[in-house]
């Protein structure tokens, strides 16, 4: 049987944009829990505010640009026994988010390592694109500049699994037209703001969706979905 150590890791999904969507045992075990590593220090701590559940003893952030000395703090916490919470804006930390690196270390050091799952930016939009899901590929965010990006469509061009990708809400429409010209005329799906107030779901083929989306000035997250390589789903 394998062994842990006493100090536990805890990976909490929160809610990607409507705070109820946070669960009854996230809560408890950033209550719970002797520190919590979180993105940002202001955001986290509201949904407890929210539930009315009390704060840890210890906050302190956990983000892209302290995440080699926050990850050693993370690490020393561990090794002295305690329990730590890691979350992320929103969602799953590790996810497009760092996460992986302190989970990574965390397991090879023998520490118990527990996911609370949640809500999440790709289950939603896989569902709500109406696109097949018994296989998919997510793919996080594609390059920013339209070659790097076209080689990056490329890989997927004959694989016949949906494709699940974040975007910039500035450069969707250069996703969408990259898209088309290297995967062919597609169905896809353009998620926007998932799970807030202004939700919504844009679906059609990747030559109308490029056109809707030339010029639109969009404001939230974005997830878009484009199918695989079925006839079923292509002009």
């Amino acid at each position: 049987m394998e062994q842990h150590k006493t100090g536990t890791l805890y990976v909490i999904a929160t809610p990607i944009g409507n705070i109820e969507d946070v669960t009854h045992r996230a809560c408890r075990v950033m209550s719970e829990v002797d520190a919590l590593a979180c993105e940002d220090t202001r955001h986290t701590p509201k949904i407890l505010e929210k539930y009315g559940a009390p704060r840890p003893r210890s906050i302190f952030s956990y983000h892209e640009h302290n995440e080699e000395k926050a990850g050693k703090r993370i690490l020393g916490l561990l090794e002295k026994g305690h329990s730590v919470g890691l979350c992320s804006n929103a969602g799953y930390p590790g996810i497009s988010d760092p996460g992986y690196r302190i989970v990574s270390q965390a397991a090879s050091r023998g520490f118990r390592v527990e996911v609370l799952p949640g809500a999440g930016a790709v289950e939603a939009a896989l569902l709500a694109a109406g696109l097949p899901t018994s296989s998919y590929t997510f793919k996080g965010f594609p390059p920013k500049k339209s070659g790097p990006r076209k080689g990056f469509l490329a890989m997927e061009k004959d694989r016949p699994h949906t494709l699940v990708l974040f975007e910039s809400p500035y450069r969707v429409g250069k996703l969408l037209a990259d898209a088309r010209d290297v995967l062919g005329d597609r169905m896809a799906a353009v998620c926007i703001e998932m799970t807030k107030k202004f939700e919504r779901t844009h679906r059609g083929f990747l030559s109308d969706l490029s056109a809707e989306f030339q010029d639109a000035k969009i404001k939230g997250e974005v997830t878009v979905v484009i199918a695989g390589n079925n006839p079923k789903f292509i002009k």
